[in-house]
């Protein structure tokens, strides 16, 4: 864990066993299969506090998850489902995906189809 109560987010992926080596846990993040508060994340040196979101398409399912607390090592998969809850499938649609609004970054863009301007 690093000062000021935070963790690279591919490290984290390792410790709670999404991933098994930070390259396999890049390749999620490059494959854009990884939201942290409902943005996509880009890189894998960002940061994850307690009390994040992650949402993970991890083999044809969808998680969604809240960190309850930082782990400092990769542990048994008891010792890893500790530091995080499952968030209940009640805001979840049919087909497991939250519904997720417009980024604030692109809410305000204006589109580049000339049809969407009218």
């Amino acid at each position: 864990m690093t000062a000021g109560g935070a963790i690279r987010i591919d490290r984290l992926l390792v410790y709670l066993r999404f991933a098994r080596t930070r390259s396999a846990a890049l390749a999620l993040i490059e494959t854009r299969a990884l939201r942290r508060n409902r943005i996509h994340v880009l890189r894998g040196a960002e940061p994850a506090r307690i009390g994040d979101v992650l949402t993970l398409a991890v083999g044809g399912n969808i998680r969604v998850i809240e960190l309850l607390a930082l782990p400092a090592r990769r542990g048994s998969p008891a010792e890893a489902r500790s530091h995080y809850r499952e968030v209940d499938a009640d805001g979840l649609d049919r087909n497991g995906q939250m519904t997720i609004t417009a980024s604030p970054l692109t809410a305000d863009a204006p589109s580049d189809d000339p049809e969407d301007r009218f």
